[in-house]
């Protein structure tokens, strides 16, 4: 019941950044501190509960309720938070079906359904747009557009139609993109599209913008079908490109109403296209977007002539380039630039390639070695970061070097400038990378330090149960002792945060947790060593025991007992006996273990540690001293004197000062039940007087805690109980009186509560 709560750990109040040096910063601080929508909260709940909500149909699917309606943007958002949060499926995908939800932009990104559950759900609305990226091989592409096909209405009005890395099966039938006449917007990034292909698409009439990337197009002639209205045009990684250099650029320079262009590649594929088109003097004339990142030979001279000529410019991409370094880039007014000369040039191509994970490598790594002493919190990159790492979860180069980033970002104090909730996202991604990279230990040590930060392992809401058991399970890896230091601090600190259910899941994590924590112990004492890993070690191992018989159970199975009694005999200091005192009391507690306790070396140790004139250590001994003579049989067949300990404990706590003194050490508890058995136990005063002090303690400090803990457990009655006893401890019947006192006082101005 009794653990130790580490007085260092308040809460940390948020920094809002400068709004004239960082304004996107100060503006995602904003976003993220801000409560969710009433429209996103309802949404949460109503697909949560969607299977309650819903009845069910004859082939297995949902069907909303009759009466129930939605319009377009509500029915949008709908289906985008379903996609979002992976509920969408062939099931729950059949309450679009119908003319109760209505459809016009969806997205249904990475999801599994299947061809006629598409069909049923999406191509009977007037659907503008369809992101349909990444779907499951369930779902190709040929399938998707007979589906869209089949409505006249979206042949002439979808607009935009995403379909990258969306698979085609070999033996597939042509794609028949022609028929979708009102298409302005076409990406097939990642896809088997041919060139065939491409002389289709070039001829649909208002096509304006088109992203052929990684696809196997080997001819790009088509593209002059459509020179008079194509806008946007992106095609990095061309691989099966057959064209010259010079044919490519001649297309090129057809397209003059281009305002896009992207051929990026990444420097690996050695491709010097970007530099003969930097060298054309009569080529897109009209470009206000040019990306050619990755590019070789490219120098800042011929970018800054590039864009001195064409002066309407607002974007140019030279990550992973030699150019961007001169002063002209800072000094260019309403130019972006992505790159890696500076933060500003990493925190636009983090944004830029949050899809492409070779740049946000790229772009990571620059921004790790650009923060390593980053001394400025800067949430906005932060967020930046995040999203590297949900875009890309299985690339490991990108989820460890964006953990070490997230860590620069968030060391030392600068993790108090960022909201809690963009926190709370950061450390679900990198727990997430470590089921996706379980046995990376650059990974997980990343991961165990930004755990080691005060203002994420106390304020930020994020998964404790994964994390202890990850925490732990790093215990047993004997790693240098700054790293084991670490763990054996937040384990003392997670223990806290856990119930006691949850700890009594924990089972393996739990036993190796006890045993190498208990290994430590016993290494520094046998050192005669209270470093700070030791000091550490002895909170966790109190906190963990904390109403948990299991945890209990180890520490007495693997020779606890004998290792604390030997902690007591090397070490004199108050702050150690108190820790060891508090883990006795934890085992006191558990009536199937508290037996173990009374021994001659136990009792002896306790009998004198009682008398300490530090308050926190006589107080623990007290309470073991309570638990263990509580019960008569364990005491029957020793030749201890049970008597004279208790007699011991009354004249003790008589000489203690108010129960609402200060203590060295926070005690806080959980529950007040294992204090009932001894506030019943009116054959022994001693006992019911200690337990009395005990409550009375806490109460003062935190009644807002125990008083409605008091009622929640029912120990009101109790309470009563003595006080109205005409035979009982006239202190221990000034104790109860005075709790009920104060706790009529806290609840006066709320409620009326039930009194005896």
């Amino acid at each position: 019941m009794v653990h130790f709560l580490h007085p260092s750990l308040s809460p940390r109040t948020i920094v809002i950044p400068d709004a004239q040096k960082d304004a996107r910063g100060r503006r995602v601080v904003q976003e993220e501190a801000s409560p969710y929508s009433l429209v996103n909260i309802c949404l949460n709940v109503l697909i949560a509960n969607l299977e309650k909500l819903c009845s069910e149909r004859s082939d297995g699917t949902l069907c909303l309720p009759e009466h129930w309606s939605f319009p377009q943007e509500l029915a949008d958002r709908f289906l985008e938070v379903m996609t979002w949060q992976g509920m969408l499926t062939d099931r729950t995908a059949s309450i679009f079906r119908g003319n109760q939800m209505k459809l016009k932009l969806v997205n249904i990104q990475r999801v599994q359904i299947s061809t006629a559950a598409f069909i049923k759900a999406f191509c009977h609305h007037k659907l503008v747009e369809l992101d349909a990226s990444a779907v499951h091989t369930d779902l190709p592409i040929p399938d998707i557009l007979s589906g869209l096909c089949s409505n006249s209405w979206i042949q002439q009005n979808l607009r935009c139609l995403l379909l990258d890395s969306t698979s085609i099966p070999p033996d597939s039938r042509p794609l028949f993109f022609c028929q979708l006449t009102g298409l302005r917007i076409l990406s097939v990034f990642n896809v088997c599209f041919h060139s065939e292909n491409l002389a289709t698409v070039s001829q649909l009439p208002k096509l304006e913008s088109l992203d052929i990337s990684n696809t196997l197009v080997s001819d790009i002639s088509a593209l002059l079908t459509c020179k008079d209205r194509l806008k946007s045009l992106t095609m990095h990684y061309l691989k099966c490109l057959t064209m010259t250099k010079p044919q490519i650029l001649a297309v090129i320079r057809e397209l003059k109403c281009l305002l896009h262009l992207d051929i990026s590649d990444h420097r690996q594929l050695r491709s010097d296209l970007a530099f003969h088109l930097l060298q054309q003097k009569d080529i897109l004339p009209n470009v206000v977007s040019l990306d050619i990142s990755g590019g070789i030979c490219i120098t800042d001279g011929a970018v800054e002539l590039f864009i001195r000529q064409r002066p309407a410019m607002q974007f140019v991409g030279l990550l992973a380039t030699d150019a961007g370094y001169s002063d002209f880039f800072a000094t260019k007014q309403a130019l972006r630039v992505a790159g890696g000369a500076n933060l500003s040039q990493i925190s636009e191509a983090l944004s830029q390639y949050r899809n492409r994970s070779c740049f946000m490598k790229e772009a990571l790594h620059r921004l790790f070695i650009e923060t390593f002493s980053m001394q400025v919190t800067m949430p906005a990159i932060l967020k930046l970061v995040a999203v590297g790492m949900r875009n890309h979860p299985l690339d490991l180069p990108v989820q460890f070097t964006a953990s070490a980033c997230a860590l620069n970002l968030t060391r030392q104090g600068l993790a108090r400038g960022m909201p809690v909730r963009l926190l709370s996202e950061v450390t679900c991604l990198l727990f997430k990378a470590l089921k996706n990279f379980p046995h990376y230990q650059q990974l997980q040590k990343n991961c165990l330090l930004s755990l080691t930060n005060s203002r994420i392992l106390v304020d930020v809401p994020f998964d404790r149960f994964d994390a202890a058991k990850f925490v732990m399970s790093w215990l047993c890896k004997h790693e240098n002792p700054k790293m084991q230091t670490m763990a054996v601090s937040i384990t003392s600190i997670l223990a806290l945060q856990l119930s006691s259910e949850q700890t009594a899941q924990l089972k393996e994590e739990l036993f190796i947790a006890v045993k190498e924590l208990l290994t430590i112990v016993k290494q520094k004492t046998t050192e005669n060593l209270d470093d700070v890993t030791f000091l550490f070690t002895l909170k966790a191992l109190w906190n963990l025991t904390d109403e948990s018989p299991a945890a209990c159970k180890h520490f007495i199975e693997n020779e606890g007992l004998a290792i604390f009694i030997q902690v007591l005999e090397t070490f004199s200091e108050s702050a150690i006996q108190s820790k060891v005192l508090g883990l006795l009391n934890n085992i006191a507690e558990v009536r199937e273990l508290s037996s173990k306790l009374v021994t001659e070396d136990v009792v002896k140790h306790i009998s004198i540690l009682l008398h300490s004139k530090e308050i926190e250590v006589s107080y623990f001994a007290a309470g073991i001293i309570a638990h263990l003579t509580s019960d008569k049989q364990p005491w029957i067949s020793c030749d201890l004197q049970r008597n004279v300990l208790l007699q011991d404990l009354y004249t003790t706590i008589q000489n203690w000062p108010s129960s609402s003194c200060k203590m060295t050490a926070l005690v806080t508890y959980r529950s007040f039940r294992a204090f009932f058995p001894l506030l019943g136990n009116f054959s022994q005063p001693q006992v019911q007087l200690w337990a009395l002090w005990a409550m009375y303690h806490v109460c003062s400090k935190n009644p807002s805690k125990y008083c409605k803990m008091l009622v929640d457990e029912e120990g009101l009655q109790l309470l009563c109980d003595i006080q109205e006893r005409s035979v009982v401890d006239p202190q221990a019947q000034q104790i109860a009186t005075s709790i009920l006192d104060d706790f009529r006082m806290h609840f006066m101005n709320y409620q009326r509560l039930p009194f005896c």
